[in-house]
């Protein structure tokens, strides 16, 4: 029997009906924070020369959020975007917002880039936290909501389920849910709860029967009878119970299940609101420098690990209409929870429908709507490749330099070097940084193997990477355990650099491997995030990357590497001599050009030497994914300097710093952003691409981005970002797609600033692909 849905019960006209109610409420409340950034405020940001970081994050995010709105991709790619913006903004709360409040908390002086002091600039950036809330509400509840149902899904109350189903989620309560619930009472002789981050809590207001409080003490006061408890809702239970009913998935909240029989919770006490809400708490922890050799590193994360989980609170999010099951919020708790918690209506975020849209990955991941998502294209073999796996890695890398572009091309390569290395017996050492590792990792399981088979092994486990920190520390005892070398990081830098390197015996010699990247050693992201990674046995390259494992390792200060730039060491300067290069070949007259990609673009020192390359006349093209300071198009400032942003299929991840040099472009690529902490905080390393084809293949990388007219966002002088378009009779430029089918002959005429390439390197090049081509046959 199929049950038919009555519209005006389900939480589709729940919703609707409630948002329609309260839209113009809502928009009236935005319209009225926005308003109260004052003129004074708006002026200093328009006026300054740079852009806020923390403000450009949240541009991006609303980036993110635009591709929740594509009418193109399917409900369960676009609730995927909806998710991601929700994920992406509690880690802004906890982060960005949380470093800002390490200022206003302990009075410490902070001037944004935009010009504002901490406290007029906490202003500013809420208000734009709140737009960007109220524009993740209306996408759901205009946009999506209303395509559940032809897509055979509907998000449920109680009063929408049958008696039966009814019964199934009531038996699921006092079956699963009621026993891992303890409701946390708060008055004068309970102390404040610990209230745990990034879960739904209840806050409910009760009153004891006959003005009778739990101390038998009569009170005639009512906000002296009232009390105030709380509900943690455990983060590991299921958000959703769901019943098929049909062609028809139903999904109730498990706060609908909870809020339907709180009562049995609350025994002969008088309910008087049931609020929902959720909290993000401050995350941004530094490890302090510390002299005692006694104290164990480790153990100093971990409790910074668990004060993270106490953190001060940056943002409340609550529940704000009203069901057959509870009142309207109680004004009384949430002006307790202020007081409590140091916070304004600023950090108050109300919700008029789902709380935490992160809570869908439930839902897009259900077996019924697993052919809703795209299905991933196959990889292709990278150029000069015959297939993704070899019966000897080490034969085809000796041919010559391999870049490989991920996803496009498998990760299979790195993960056999390291599995075809722990397993041969001439190979000597394997030396590796790691930053951030997949969750069951072929890249350990590799390197446990050849410990146990008696190769050395080095690791720097960057155990301080955010987020990551527990798993790392797992991982890094497992291969500590099995007798591999291993680094917890170094001093007050964060290894964020990836490299490889690879010792083996062969014959009279030692050669060694080399794999340098700009993506973790991670299999599980490398088929979601574009980056990419050499092979080689470049001496030159391999002699670098000894010299920089014998400084991160040990004590050692190289006098220069030939093919690489590294941080903390020089790397600002480095590109900086570089962009002033350019100027001056501007100034003389002669071609010039820079091209930039990175994920952000925030250290003033290199921003202001853009800015003096492009007043000297260079075109400079940066594409920035998410942070970018720099404000292009102001005149007499960067008039010629565009920024772009890539937001698609795939996280862009890739680094690429690109150089005209008078037609002899000098490119590298590798692991930094143009950051602050990249610089002068993190051990990183960008690497020159000397290979003709592979520097070919960087460039045709640069310029597909410059084409794309899909995934593409244009950065004005104003700071807003502007979805480029297909242009009228033009064609569409995906490069998330072209990328699958490139071509030599693309590579080879692949140009960003004219002239480039000189007719005899054209010819160097064919020749180097004609003998490549020549070796990858006789290989087969």
């Amino acid at each position: 029997m199929r049950y038919s849905l009555n519209p005006n019960r389900t939480i589709l006209g729940n919703l609707v009906s409630r948002f329609t109610h309260r839209q113009a409420t809502n928009t009236a409340q935005v319209t009225d924070k926005m308003a109260k950034v004052s003129e004074k405020v708006s002026s200093v940001i328009d006026q300054s020369d740079y852009l806020s970081r923390d403000l450009s994050w949240l541009k991006f995010n609303e980036r993110v959020l635009d591709q929740a709105r594509s009418p193109h991709r399917t409900l369960m790619e676009r609730l995927k975007f909806l998710a991601i913006s929700a994920s992406n903004l509690d880690e802004f709360f906890m982060i960005r917002v949380g470093s800002l409040y390490n200022y206003l908390d302990y009075h410490k002086q902070r001037v944004d880039y935009s010009g504002l002091r901490e406290v007029p600039f906490r202003k500013a950036l809420f208000t734009s936290a709140h737009q960007l809330c109220q524009d993740q509400q209306t996408v759901f509840t205009e946009q999506l909501l209303p395509l559940f149902s032809e897509n055979g899904l509907q998000l449920v109350t109680y009063d929408d389920l049958t008696k039966i189903e009814r019964a199934e989620a009531t038996d699921y309560f006092d079956r699963a849910i009621y026993p891992t619930l303890t409701p946390m009472l708060y008055d004068y002789t309970h102390t404040f709860p610990v209230l745990l981050a990034k879960v739904l809590i209840f806050g409910v207001v009760t009153q004891s029967p006959d003005g009778v409080d739990m101390q038998n003490q009569r009170s005639d006061d009512e906000d002296d009878r009232q009390r105030l408890s709380f509900v943690q809702i455990p983060a590991n239970l299921p958000r959703f119970l769901s019943f098929e009913r049909e062609d028809t998935i139903l999904f109730l909240s498990i706060e609908e299940i909870v809020r339907n029989n709180i009562k049995k919770l609350y025994r002969n006490v008088e309910i008087l609101s049931v609020n929902l809400f959720r909290i993000t708490r401050n995350g941004d922890f530094t490890l302090d420098e510390n002299d005692d050799d006694e104290v164990d590193f480790i153990d100093e994360v971990r409790q910074k690990i668990k004060n993270r989980r106490l953190g001060r609170v940056t943002r409340v999010e609550v529940e704000t209409y009203t069901n057959t099951a509870s009142r309207t919020n109680s004004p009384w708790m949430l002006n307790l929870l202020k007081k409590r918690w140091e916070i304004d209506d600023l950090n108050i975020f109300e919700s008029n429908s789902l709380l935490d849209f992160s809570a869908f990955w439930q839902i897009i991941g259900h077996p019924e709507f697993k052919d809703d998502m795209p299905r991933p294209h196959a990889p292709v073999p990278p150029l000069g490749f015959t297939r993704d796996k070899t019966d000897d890695i080490f034969e085809i890398i000796k041919q010559r330099d391999l870049l490989l572009h991920h996803p496009y091309n498998n990760f299979e390569p790195v993960l056999q070097l390291l599995e075809q290395s722990a397993e041969d017996p001439n190979v000597l050492a394997i030396k590796i940084t790691v930053y951030r590792l997949a969750k069951r990792s072929r890249i350990t399981e590799a390197l446990l193997k050849a410990a146990e088979n008696g190769k050395h092994v080095s690791v720097l486990f960057e155990v301080k990477a955010r987020f990551d920190e527990e798993n790392n520390i797992r991982e890094a005892q497992r291969l500590q355990k099995a007798g591999c070398f291993v680094i917890y990081g170094i001093s007050r830098f964060k290894t964020h650099t990836k490299l490889l390197l690879v010792v083996r015996s062969e014959g009279s010699r030692v050669v060694r491997y080399a794999h340098m990247a700009t993506g973790n050693y991670n299999e599980d992201t490398s088929k979601l995030y574009t980056d990419i990674g050499l092979l080689t046995t470049n001496e030159t390259y391999t002699h670098d990357i000894s010299e920089f494992f014998n400084v991160i390792t040990g004590h050692s200060l190289p006098n220069e590497y030939q093919y690489l730039i590294t941080a903390p060491r020089d790397m600002r300067d480095q590109l900086v001599r570089l962009i002033r290069l350019e100027a001056e070949n501007a100034k003389r007259g002669l071609p010039g050009g820079i091209c930039i990609k990175v994920n952000s673009l925030e250290d003033k020192l290199v921003i202001d030497e853009l800015y003096k390359a492009s007043q000297a006349g260079v075109p400079i093209r940066l594409i920035v994914r998410s942070i970018c300071c720099l404000r292009p198009h102001r005149e007499g400032l960067s008039e010629h300097i565009t920024v772009r942003s890539i937001v698609g299929d795939f996280l862009e991840h890739t680094r690429i710093y690109y150089f005209h040099s008078n037609g002899d472009p000098k490119v590298y690529s590798g692991s930094a952003d143009v950051m602050v902490r990249s610089f002068d905080r993190r051990i990183e390393s960008l690497f020159y691409l000397a290979d003709s084809r592979v520097k070919q293949q960087a460039i045709l990388i640069l310029k597909y981005n410059l084409l794309d007219n899909v995934n593409a966002y244009e950065l004005k002088e104003d700071g807003d970002f502007q979805k480029c378009e297909v242009p009228e009779g033009g064609e569409p430029f995906n490069m998330h797609q072209r990328f699958f089918d490139i071509t030599e002959k693309e590579v080879l005429e692949a140009r960003l600033f004219d002239p480039e390439i000189k007719p005899a390197e054209v010819a160097k090049i064919e020749e180097e692909y004609q003998e490549g081509a020549e070796r990858a046959i006789a290989d087969i």
